[in-house]
């Protein structure tokens, strides 16, 4: 098992977020981008086998306020990180769990879900640059995981003066 309750330890604390996202992910061919800054703070939780965060950001996707939150969440049985996620986007929504584990500092995780009626599947990756920079990739399959296309992109750095 190369995963551990650690995995994401290197997330504890307050970041600023520059996003950049697809404005239309079902469409990757249009290649319309969007850019937006949101503020996020993780912290632990069940004496360090999950951590939560909260994103938000007063100009979020299309220009509206947006806050998420994210549960994570280490099955120590079987050596593996569950992620749920939430948003105003879709209020009163959780999102199927991405199951997935760390090798060598990059987390790769997977899920299935329907957007827009359209069955895909989703992939993160996460990398803890260094300690002061962490990045978050999400990419859709349509054919079963043959091709990937990244549609989200979040650096993360961290506030000067900020916990970390």
């Amino acid at each position: 098992m190369t995963s551990s309750a650690a995995d994401f330890d290197f997330l504890l604390g307050t970041w600023r977020v520059a996003n950049r996202r697809l404005v239309r992910p079902l469409d990757p061919d249009d290649g319309t981008w969007e850019e937006f800054r949101a503020d996020a703070v993780v912290r632990p939780v069940l004496n360090g086998l999950g951590n939560t965060d909260t994103i938000s950001s007063e100009h979020g996707p299309g220009g509206q306020p947006f806050e998420g939150v994210t549960l994570r969440l280490f099955d120590p049985d079987d050596g593996v990180w569950r992620i749920w996620w939430t948003s105003t986007r879709q209020p009163g929504r959780l999102d199927p769990p991405m199951t997935g584990s760390f090798t060598s500092g990059h987390g790769i995780f997977f899920g299935a879900e329907e957007v827009d009626g359209i069955p895909i599947r989703i992939r993160f990756d996460w990398h803890a640059l260094d300690r002061e920079t962490a990045r978050w990739v999400q990419s859709f399959s349509f054919d079963e995981r043959d091709h990937w296309t990244t549609n989200w992109i979040m650096e993360f750095t961290r506030p000067a003066g900020s916990d970390s």
